[in-house]
């Protein structure tokens, strides 16, 4: 039971990384180092591909808590 834990714990942590860097990546260059796009917009809505990515990292984060905590308890 631990190898298979710490294997998901594995994939998880592959999948949580390329969910965020996936991110990063469709940010504007000038927004991630803090500058705006220069059109005023302080907020915007997460749409489409977006969005799904958005939801997708944070459950993958829950997943490897609770996956984490699982292999922690059974040391």
């Amino acid at each position: 039971m631990k190898t298979v834990l710490t294997f998901a714990q594995i994939i998880v942590s592959v999948l949580l990384a390329a969910s965020i860097l996936l991110q990063s990546r469709g940010a504007d260059a000038g927004s991630i180092f803090g500058g705006g796009s220069g059109d005023g917009n302080v907020y915007t809505t997460k749409r489409g591909i977006e969005r799904v990515l958005f939801i997708t990292t944070i459950v993958l984060a829950v997943l490897f808590l609770g996956v984490s905590l699982a292999n922690v308890m059974l040391k």
